[in-house]
């Protein structure tokens, strides 16, 4: 069992002992958390609350809704849903914040609580650090019965977040039905089971295969979008014929697409594909994470644009593209992010950016994909003991490469011409992510083991 308190929500696994597991106590208390961070620090009392289709999502979903009500907060639930979808009903229903409850691309026995300020972004560091406060006192102060809050159902939410994707300027619908795509889906028997579908018919596309697509939670493989969990999707592409694959994660936010002859595109290609065509379109910047391809930045710097990197994780790229006024940005693990829409990683807006750029290229999407450049990155982790100073060992590695290019933002990165190496500690245990990047795996590979090799060296001294 397990449960994870951090400043972007709470996660854990379903059952067991309160404070030890997602209890229905652990939601409740949470939830109240933000619900009275909700109450001191808006004047609008309304939050939106969503959920993808895991099989604990009904009583999750259940708990929060109540709760919020108790404290006098009134609730628009939008039930199956996508995390993007939530996070654009959020302003448009002018509500003060939003919920989403997803574990994202973990198994099936977890789930989590995702949370929005009143743009429909996740909350700040401050802002998360002030609600684990909040919990850690149980500083809760309940609404009289003359005062509870109200409870409404949205089940339009979806359509609507679809119909501002056929809007915008890029996405063209003619285009996309004049190529007659035939497409394989897998939703993982998630929410995008019902959104895939639904976006694609709304774009022109008639023959498409369904695979994975019942909404009932159970998932039939490890929902991560990875290669190694895409085997089915590939051969029964081998075998048919068709133009493309579709994979998303249970809330929708990450996409994975595979080629007409059963190769993956890339996860870390999927932006770089569509930064590459809003960049054909619209001149400007593009921001991605420090463990994300150079591809992105090729692509940037040949249209004329800027490329900033960011820290990882989705608000850390999210003020970097605002700083930056970057046009498109995201995570290298099939995260778009289309400010044009809204700032949050939306797999539905890549897919429509991505299928028009591929009808207008007239390509396969194989021979799309071979129009950029290669890159390999290499993921590694260094596990150290609880008395090993992780902070001073990577002081001590920058130190040694410090004629080298580095960023310490996030970690340290250091890079080598066209090559990089990225050193990020983890904040809940003894470890150390070490990732390398190169045009070959092999290289990459060898780039990360000399790195690993001085992190050892630096400790055994």
């Amino acid at each position: 069992m397990a449960l994870i308190k951090s400043i972007s929500g709470i996660r854990g696994t379903i059952g067991g002992k309160a404070g030890e597991a997602l209890t229905p106590l652990d939601v409740v208390k949470f939830t109240a958390a933000y619900g009275t961070w909700i109450l001191q620090s808006n004047q609008n009392s309304t939050v939106v609350v969503g959920r993808d289709a895991r099989i604990s999502g009904d009583m999750i979903n259940k708990l929060v809704c109540a709760t919020l009500q108790g404290l006098g907060i009134n609730v628009i639930d939008v039930g199956l849903s996508t995390t993007p979808t939530v996070e654009m009903t959020v302003p448009a229903e002018n509500a003060a914040g939003g919920i989403i409850l997803t574990a994202s691309h973990n198994p099936r026995q977890w789930n989590a609580l995702k949370l929005l300020n009143n743009k429909g972004e996740f909350i700040s560091d401050s802002e998360g650090k002030l609600l684990l406060q909040l919990a850690e006192q149980e500083a809760f102060d309940f609404a009289p019965v003359s005062k509870l809050g109200t409870y409404t159902q949205n089940q339009d939410a979806m359509q609507r977040h679809i119909n501002a994707i056929l809007d915008l300027p890029l996405v063209d619908v003619e285009a996309i039905k004049a190529r007659d795509f035939k497409i394989v889906i897998d939703a993982v028997n998630s929410t995008g089971g019902i959104a895939v579908p639904m976006l694609l018919e709304a774009l022109g596309v008639t023959q498409i295969e369904k695979l994975y697509c019942e909404p009932d939670g159970n998932f039939p493989h490890n929902p991560e979008p990875l290669p190694e969990n895409l085997h089915e999707i590939s051969k029964l592409i081998e075998k048919g014929r068709f133009d493309l694959g579709i994979v998303v994660d249970p809330d929708v936010d990450r996409l994975a697409l595979v080629c007409e002859d059963g190769s993956m595109f890339g996860e870390e290609y999927t932006l770089v594909a569509v930064a590459d065509y809003v960049l054909q379109h619209t001149k400007g910047n593009t921001v991605s994470n420090l463990s994300s391809t150079r591809a992105l930045r090729d692509v940037t710097e040949k249209a004329g644009g800027k490329y900033a990197a960011a820290a990882v994780g989705e608000v850390n790229v999210v003020n970097m593209m605002k700083e930056q006024q970057a046009v498109i940005g995201g995570e290298g693990n099939g995260g778009v992010i289309y400010p044009e829409l809204h700032y949050g990683r939306d797999a539905l807006a890549g897919i429509a950016l991505f299928l028009t750029h591929l009808a207008k290229s007239g390509l396969t999407t194989s021979r799309l994909r071979n129009t950029y450049p290669n890159y390999y990155i290499s993921k590694n982790k260094i596990e150290l003991t609880p008395d090993i100073n992780v902070d001073d060992v990577l002081v001590k590695v920058q130190k040694k490469y410090a004629k080298q290019p580095i960023n310490t933002i996030d970690g340290v990165k250091i890079e080598f011409n066209k090559e990089w190496v990225h050193l990020r500690k983890s904040n809940t245990e003894p470890i150390i992510r070490i990732y390398a990047e190169s045009d070959a795996i092999a290289t990459a590979d060898h780039l990360a083991n000399k790195i690993i090799a001085d992190i050892k060296e630096i400790i055994n001294n």
